[in-house]
């Protein structure tokens, strides 16, 4: 379940999927702790890190299932390993970064909430896209490739290797054919006939 291939649609709809589902646990975790009154109430340091430390461990978990969903498209598209790790490692950074802004953030002030997080998140949006679009390399995998052009859709499972070993199964060597016989030579004038020769009619 968590190692096969997905192609690009099933990418775009996990994602979203876990971007709405990390949404609703975070909204969880503030219920659960503060509460939104308390949240908005409160003022920035200690009284917060109990929805900071919950914070943490709710978006490493959602990094982990974002980097295996995106682990397995990349394999799928055959895409830049380099892309893939960036994308993974800046989901994670923004994870940690992310759930320590509840500690220092005061909601009365807006201009107290870091502008470099949202720069950040653009970073990963574009990681995320590339990641999304990626088309696979022309020859990286032959199977899939080749699926289009499959004619044998019709034959049952067991009867296609008997026919593609028969197809490369060597021909078998033709006889040699026999030489001719040759012809006879031409007697030379003046030769004596042979015995017997004119004596059919006596």
């Amino acid at each position: 379940m968590f190692t096969s291939n997905i192609g690009r649609l099933r990418f775009f709809f996990y994602s979203l999927g876990l971007f709405i589902a990390e949404a609703v646990a975070i909204v969880l975790c503030i219920a659960a702790t503060t509460g939104f009154a308390g949240l908005i109430n409160s003022m920035p340091g200690p009284s917060r890190q109990g929805l900071a430390g919950a914070a943490v461990v709710v978006s490493l978990i959602f990094v982990a299932l974002r980097g295996n969903i995106a682990w397995r498209r990349s394999r799928d598209a055959d895409g830049s390993r380099w892309i893939l790790w960036s994308y993974v490692v800046f989901s994670g950074i923004y994870g940690l970064l992310q759930a320590g802004t509840l500690l220092v953030i005061d909601f009365g002030n807006p201009e107290s909430a870091p502008g470099g997080l949202n720069l950040l998140g653009l970073a990963i949006f574009g990681l995320w896209c590339t990641i999304l679009w990626a088309k696979p390399v022309a020859g990286s995998n032959i199977n899939e490739l080749t699926e289009a052009f499959d004619f044998e859709g019709s034959l049952p499972a067991a009867a296609r290797p008997e026919r593609a070993t028969a197809s490369v199964a060597p021909a078998a060597p033709r006889t040699a054919a026999k030489p001719a016989r040759p012809a006879p030579a031409p007697q030379p004038f003046g030769r004596a006939p042979p015995a017997g020769f004119g004596k059919r009619g006596l």
